[in-house]
């Protein structure tokens, strides 16, 4: 558009080295002025938005502020764009024939076909990456809305847990460690069931659903070439009652089974259709081969014998939750470095931690409490992760979409202001408001689909990279794709009224007839 003045200077003696002097003092200016109220933007927005992450989302050390190294190369990288397209004109300008320059207009030349494919290519990348940054966001949305909206098969809300001190009893033989764990476990059991507020209270190894131990599998008569993976847990007779599953056949392990360590196993559902399809589980024997090493107190080469089948719940997988097998045998079996005690409770969880360090310092002394909290916690905790993902990737994507809406309003604005000659000749012939709204709208909106076809295409591959951040959701999920092209199609018609009204507002009495200006 100012391809006429830069003619009109360089007819007058102006050299080259002026004109982009010139150009680039006023790219250094709106560089200077932008860049200065960019920083100020980003200090009194990053405080806002410290401000509205909710609490626990990010570890305590955290420290977030304006990174010295990262603010200069993000002001770097604005200087070279903006000083880069400011002698775009005096590149283009110079060269060539002055005086055909000089004889046009500057709607002409600014309006002229390869002028306009390269703001339409501009608006069309905008687009595209704005829709890769969305489909991302909603990705990740949808799945953090499966992981922390998944029924579990058991309530965590009232259900809190302490673990001893993996220390506990290390300096005695592994035979005496075992029956002193035991006793301790036993007395401490009873004690915690007679607390008020106490609904249950059991003993396990961890704390479900995000810990877990794991063993081999050995099934007599069922040889097999993969690993059979089964999680198993180490527990006592009321841990399926404090956890809250529910047994579906069989019974469940008695206190005499544990205080007897019997050979005795419950398994859950998916153990069951996974081992024994078609068969009845009950009675048959099972080997877990992780008990047949040398470094724990366990007994060797034992099978035992599945007495029943509890319902599964869900435990922690690769960013997921899932069935998986799994089997409980008594505690009595094995001794171990620590063990986890949970009690469901009627009130606030949180308020037996000093209840339970004055029942263990009256049983024993030397024993300590090396971690204790609510498994709701454990599982806000565990979410955090995904929860930052989420915020960071969809704060993002939500910058990319205001610039699609500047970027698109500012480009139609302009070609509008391009074509006015244009369009006031066609309102003078007739045209109508509607016709002339429907010209700018579908003429950004031939951008944006451009835009919409080209993101599409590029997040179908890039979200691949997404695989292992989600959960629950493929990483082309059709519905994510198809809300994100609306919402983007929605947003863009709103970037297009604005300029689609100013001309439609343009006075066809004030417009010169010259139908060489009129484009079709």
């Amino acid at each position: 558009s100012r391809q006429r003045e830069m003619a009109m200077r360089a007819a007058l003696g102006a050299s080259r080295s002026q004109l982009v002097r010139q150009l680039s003092i006023e790219s250094v200016l709106l560089t200077a002025i932008a860049s200065a109220t960019a920083c100020a933007i980003a200090f009194l927005s990053l405080k806002v938005v410290v401000a509205l992450i909710p609490f626990g989302t990010l570890p305590p050390e955290t420290s977030i502020r304006l990174n010295i190294p990262v603010l200069l190369l993000t002001l770097g990288t604005a200087v070279v764009t903006i000083l880069l397209t400011g002698l775009a004109p005096a590149l283009h300008v110079v060269p060539g024939d002055l005086q055909s320059r000089l004889a046009g207009s500057n709607t002409g030349a600014g309006g002229t076909s390869r002028h306009g494919r390269l703001r339409g290519s501009l608006v069309v990348s905008q687009v595209a990456f704005s829709v890769v940054l969305l489909i991302g966001a909603g990705l990740l949305m949808r799945s953090f809305f499966v992981l922390t909206r998944v029924e579990l098969g058991f309530n965590p809300n009232n259900l809190f847990y302490f673990r001893l001190d993996p220390t506990m009893y290390a300096q005695y033989p592994e035979d005496e460690r075992r029956t002193r764990q035991n006793a301790l476990t036993q007395r401490l059991l009873e004690r915690l069931r007679n607390l008020p507020g106490v609904i249950s209270a059991s003993e396990s190894e961890q704390e479900p659903p995000l810990n877990y131990d794991w063993s081999d599998t050995i099934i007599p008569g069922r040889p097999h070439a993969e690993r059979w993976e089964t999680r198993y847990e180490i527990c006592s007779e009321d841990y399926f009652r404090t956890v809250g599953v529910p047994l579906l056949r069989g019974r469940l392990f008695s206190g005499n089974d544990v205080l007897a360590a019997r050979l005795v196993m419950v398994v859950n559902q998916a153990f069951a259709r996974q081992y024994f399809p078609n068969e009845n589980p009950l009675g048959q024997r099972v080997k877990l081969e992780v008990l047949d090493r040398p470094f724990l107190a366990a007994p060797h080469n034992v099978y035992f014998e599945v007495v029943g089948v509890i319902a599964n719940y869900k435990t922690r997988g690769d960013n997921s939750w899932q069935d998986y097998p799994e089997v409980f045998i008594p505690y009595s079996l094995q001794a171990f470095s620590w063990r986890t005690f949970m009690a469901r409770t009627s009130i606030d969880p949180s308020l037996f931690l000093g209840t339970v360090n004055k029942e263990l310092s009256e049983l024993d002394p030397d024993v300590r409490i090396a971690k204790s909290g609510t498994v709701e916690g454990e599982l806000r905790e565990y979410y955090r992760g995904p929860q930052f993902e989420l915020i960071t990737l969809a704060a993002f994507a939500c910058v990319g979409l205001v610039l699609v809406i500047v970027g698109v309003s500012s480009v139609m604005a302009y070609s509008v202001s391009l074509r006015t000659h244009e369009i006031g000749v066609r309102m003078a012939i007739g045209a109508q408001r509607a016709n002339i709204l429907n010209l700018v709208v579908f003429s950004g909106l031939r951008l944006i689909v451009s835009g919409i076809v080209f993101g599409l295409a590029a997040s179908y591959g890039l979200t691949r990279f997404l695989a292992s951040q989600i959960s629950g959701v493929s990483t082309t999920d059709p519905a994510t794709f198809a809300v994100v092209a609306v919402f983007v199609v929605a947003a863009g018609i709103a970037a297009c009224l604005i300029p689609a009204r100013q001309a439609a507002s343009v006075d066809r009495k004030s417009t010169r007839l010259n139908s060489s200006h009129i484009t079709i």
